[in-house]
């Protein structure tokens, strides 16, 4: 492959085609169904999808198939196959996976910014979805059509673009059954959702955690009362709620004290957090908006990490638990807030799970820890919602390897970076299960500050650009 052309093609299209599309799909608000419950009648996950569809059909991609599929009930997908090139058979495949759908609008977006207003900046375009996952869907098709436009012999390519991954993926199971016969023998799988240590070279997903996500729920009272008559006497449900947190994690290191919710880390992951953290150093932790302190003796100039260690830093977001309290309810506003003792105190518990650990099994752990013994006897609850396993790849074939710090040398300049990531693509778990032979290759370009899920969030273009390059590089090499 000529690799000045590939580089041509990829960028003319990003600049003539793929950028334009991703700021009108900016200012569609097709939030996950979790977050919107009644997508069906706003129409936006459709909107896009039929935006990506247009996109699509309008390719020069020779004998490329590619339609909306939607199941009765489920948020719609888009589905693509192109067969392969240069005499190579169609039975095996390369998978390429992404999605349509948002996660909310957050507050906290810069002034003249905002989650559906799209706008470039710096060779960065903001909105949401634009790096989580919108690019996904277009990157793909052009890493066909940049192999096609060279003559490159290359394998059959099939994509599933699914609408509920921000929800945990609920429909995606009854997607991959309908589809399975259409998918071919996977032979690698190219997952365009994740994350990106820095912006100068490739990285490789080599783990994803899973998540064990629920309501924790605590009523001490049928209703409220005057706290002066009450306090002392009746005890405040946010104190229960505390001391039940108490039991997952230790409040002053954030330890999970749950056995269950950890596992071993092999020696290869360890390995590669080494390696991965001589490159990154500090920017392991120091990529967070950490809000600044008050100037004083002994004052830092910013919040600190649980560790500054890099190595350790990446280990604790890609194979320990970690608890996040990310939702409440029974809390009045500041503003709003009278002298009452409150009788109920909900929590929206967000659990990290290590990439080998059950989710199923985690979640009737934590149910098991939070529900027996209640204080004071209150009315404690913990009911599950997104539970997702999480997912350890594969040893990469020796051929992968190669393909992989070859594009990345050849694209950025740069030898690759193997990392885990934090969060959670259950579809990599369906997956492994359904092809335990397939090879996978999970990148993307959630870099530093990207702030997927939080306001600001951004695609790096030129990034994006060379992560095209690098992945159809890649597909070329995937073996007969």
């Amino acid at each position: 492959m000529d690799h000045s052309e590939l580089r041509r093609f990829v960028e003319a299209r990003w600049r003539d085609e793929i950028t334009d599309r991703l700021v009108e799909y900016v200012r569609v608000p097709a939030k996950s169904p979790a977050f919107d419950p009644a997508w069906r009648e706003h129409g936006h996950l459709d909107a896009v999808v039929r935006a990506g569809l247009a996109w699509g059909k309008a390719q020069e991609i020779a004998g490329l198939r590619i339609e909306i599929v939607a199941i009765d009930g489920l948020t719609p997908c888009l589905f693509f196959d192109v067969p392969a090139t240069g005499g190579r058979g169609d039975t095996r495949s390369v998978l390429f996976y992404g999605h349509l759908d948002k996660q909310p609008e957050m507050e906290g977006w810069r002034a003249g910014f905002g989650p559906w207003l799209p706008r470039i900046e710096d060779g960065r375009l903001y909105g949401r979805g634009s790096a989580d996952d919108g690019y996904a869907l277009y990157a793909a098709l052009t890493v066909i059509a940049a192999i096609d436009a060279q003559g490159v012999a290359r394998p059959r390519c099939v994509g599933l673009i699914e609408t509920s991954e921000e929800s945990g993926s609920p429909d995606l199971p009854a997607y991959l059954e309908a589809l399975a016969p259409r998918l071919g023998d996977v032979a690698l799988v190219a997952g365009l959702d994740s994350g990106a240590g820095n912006y100068e070279q490739l990285w490789v997903t080599t783990s994803l955690r899973g998540l064990a996500g629920g309501l924790l729920s605590v009523e001490i009272l049928e209703e409220g009362v005057h706290s002066g008559a009450a306090s002392g006497i009746v005890p405040s449900s946010f104190r229960i709620a505390r001391q039940l947190l108490d039991r997952l994690d230790d409040s002053a290191s954030g330890r999970v004290l749950v056995d269950e919710l950890h596992a071993p880390i092999p020696d290869e992951r360890v390995r590669q957090a080494r390696t991965a953290g001589a490159i990154l150093g500090d920017s392991v932790w120091r990529q967070f908006p950490w809000v600044g302190c008050a100037h004083g003796e002994g004052a830092r100039a910013h919040a600190m990490p649980t560790t500054t260690d890099p190595v350790e830093a990446i280990l604790n977001r890609t194979w320990r638990p970690a608890l996040s309290v990310v939702g409440a309810a029974g809390l009045p506003l500041p503003d709003e807030a009278g002298n009452v003792l409150r009788p109920r105190t909900a929590l929206k518990l967000s659990m990290r799970l290590p990439p080998t650990v059950d989710a199923q099994a985690a979640v009737a752990a934590m149910r098991r820890v939070l529900e027996r013994d209640n204080p004071h006897g209150a009315r404690v609850r913990f009911e599950p919602d997104h539970v997702a396993s999480g997912w350890n790849a594969p040893a990469s074939a020796p051929w992968l390897a190669r393909a992989v710090d070859a594009a990345s040398e050849s694209c950025f300049g740069r030898p690759a970076g193997w990392i885990g990531e934090g969060g959670t693509i259950p579809f990599m778990n369906m997956l492994g299960e359904r092809f335990p032979q397939a090879q996978f290759l999970i990148t993307g370009v959630l870099g530093p500050q990207s702030n997927a899920h939080g306001p600001n969030e951004f695609l790096h273009l030129e990034y994006a650009t060379r992560l095209t390059e690098a992945v159809a590089q890649i597909v070329t090499e995937v073996p007969a």
